[in-house]
């Protein structure tokens, strides 16, 4: 369960601007969902396989927390990690992770959020059918000319994804600032073309994540950015932004 554990934390809390998640498991699937405080970003995921210890409907919050319990160096090797649970009408829920060290003198636990509560603060987002104008995987070289132009363009916190002929270009700025633009992705199918603006911070992070990365443009004010952690797949939506 560690494993996933440190997986979530990596997929959200560690991009600066997820610190609430709601976890959905059953017997066939275990999904997770969250969204950034700002609703810039709206995570929606799967793991690959059912997590047996990850049964039911909670919340996980204060997910900095979580972070540093399990960056404490006692639970390292041969921890003892568990699902505290409790009777609530009949049903067995789940309330929280218990930490034990391998000799059983350093403990924490970790608290969950209440069904109801995290379905009150992550009101689920459904979104409508979106025709993607470019789908694409983008390269590890793309991703650092991103973070090249980003650094030449600090002062911007968005930019404009359009294609011209097959290529998919970045424009930071406009005539009356500093900008710049580059080629993120040549040959490309299809395009984009209304000029809609993106948050340069929280995309430029979830591309940083690794792992397998699908990124998806849409004229329809929408992109969504997915990476394949090896556990699961996090689905990143980003509603466009006004510059």
């Amino acid at each position: 369960m560690k494993d996933y554990l440190l997986d979530v934390v990596q997929h959200t809390h560690n991009l600066g601007f997820i610190d609430l998640v709601k976890i959905t498991g059953d017997d066939t699937t275990t999904s997770i969902e969250g969204i950034a405080e700002d609703r810039s970003v709206i995570l929606k995921g799967d793991f690959h396989k059912p997590v047996a210890e990850f049964m039911g409907t909670f919340g996980m919050p204060n997910l900095a927390t979580l972070s540093v319990i399990l960056r404490i160096q006692e639970y390292h090797e041969n921890a003892k990690i568990s699902i505290n649970t409790q009777d609530r009408n009949g049903d067995i829920m789940p309330v929280g992770i218990h930490f034990e060290n391998a000799s059983g003198d350093f403990q924490n636990d970790y608290r969950f959020m209440a069904s109801e509560v995290v379905n009150d603060k992550l009101k689920s987002v459904t979104m409508k059918n979106v025709n993607w104008g470019v789908e694409f995987e983008p390269t590890i070289a793309s991703i650092q000319r991103l973070k090249m132009m980003i650094s030449a363009n600090s002062e911007e916190k968005t930019f404009i994804a359009r294609t011209e002929g097959n290529d998919l270009k970045f424009a930071f700025g406009d005539a009356s600032t500093h900008a710049g633009e580059f080629v993120f992705q040549p040959d490309v199918s299809g395009g984009v073309s209304k000029g809609w603006a993106w948050p340069v911070d929280q995309v430029s992070k979830i591309l940083s994540l690794g792992g397998d990365i699908k990124y998806s443009i849409s004229d329809d004010g929408v992109s969504q950015i997915s990476v394949d952690s090896g556990l699961g797949v996090y689905n990143y939506l980003l509603p466009a932004q006004t510059k």
